[in-house]
């Protein structure tokens, strides 16, 4: 069985023993621009169309992250790039769920504690006491119901808020409001005091989270980006933390990736920034998820995780 790797920063070598170790009989090799050999999988993140071009012969092509839309924007611009019969599949959990909550729980809670605005009181040397939200008026969305969302939303409703997610079609969790559908939007955005977003990057979803969107959450509201930064108008963001209609924002995507140094961004005192790193792979645990596909594919099993290119995600 012969492997094909592609990544911008990671190193192939840990990949090359672990799936090696994991695979019987397995080949990983790195893909370089003059490589044509045959081969009958491809680990990718963010490849160039040459790698994937006329590789009919694929039986699966693996995403090494949740998020597939780097791959989906390649297929849009390059259609024959890989024959529509070559699945694809994207990574699900691989250890990013559990980092993914800790990350949202603790951008909540430092809202919900208003810790963010005792750090300005103390940067203003400022004593002051500050009343405490209402916990059940304090109702969170979640925006994106896939494997991480539904986490999220269950680890907040778990914590004792009123949680919603939204998502294309409804979901049962415990103790999660679901709403679906572009008719529920709405709906699920009113009367919000936070806001995460879990979408997936598609072009329904470009551009998401943008005046009109925000004019429905509470007056105040709060705004956690976890998925990409192409879903934020920034202007819009700005207008809606000056007007007071977003109290705070938590980032960790933009649209250009590192932040430009003049970015008003880094100025905007309500905005906490960090570098995309939410929830990061983890190699062995994506290892053992893109070993075991790879046996399902083999033993004629439809694998976990399948890309639905009409839906980009």
């Amino acid at each position: 069985m012969d492997i094909i790797y592609y990544h911008p920063s990671e190193p192939v070598a840990p990949w090359i023993a672990g799936m090696g170790t994991r695979l019987s009989g397995a080949h990983l090799r790195a893909w370089l621009p003059e490589d044509r050999l045959p081969a009958d999988y491809a680990l990718v993140w963010h490849p160039p169309a040459g790698m994937l071009t006329g590789r009919t012969a694929l039986k699966g092509v693996f995403i090494l992250g949740a998020g597939v839309d780097a791959l989906m924007q390649t297929l849009r611009l390059h259609p024959l790039m890989l024959p529509e019969s070559i699945p694809l599949m994207r990574l699900e959990d691989a250890g990013m769920a559990e980092q993914m909550v800790e990350y949202v729980l603790a951008a909540v809670l430092r809202y919900y504690r208003r810790l963010d605005e005792y750090l300005l009181c103390q940067s203003q040397g400022t004593w002051r006491e500050l009343p405490l939200y209402d916990k059940r008026r304090f109702i969170i969305g979640v925006a994106g119901a896939g494997v991480l969302g539904q986490k999220v939303a269950k680890s907040l409703a778990d914590c004792g808020f009123p949680v919603r997610c939204w998502s294309l079609t409804r979901k049962s969790i415990p103790d999660v409001d679901s709403f679906a559908g572009d008719g529920q939007l709405p709906g699920f955005l009113a009367g919000l005091q936070v806001l995460v977003n879990l979408l997936p990057n598609t072009p329904r979803t470009e551009g998401i989270l943008d005046a009109e969107l925000f004019a429905l959450l509470n007056r105040g509201a709060f705004v956690i980006n976890v998925a990409r930064g192409a879903h934020l108008v920034e202007a819009d963001l700005l207008a809606a933390l000056a007007q007071g209609q977003i109290a705070a924002a938590t980032l960790d995507v933009c649209r250009q990736e590192p932040l430009p140094p003049d970015h008003p961004f880094w100025h905007t005192p309500r905005i906490t920034l960090t570098p995309h790193i939410a929830a990061v792979t983890v190699s062995s645990l994506a290892m053992d998820s893109i070993a075991e596909n790879i046996r399902r594919i083999e033993a004629g099993e439809p694998p976990v995780g399948l890309v639905d290119r009409d839906e980009g995600y």
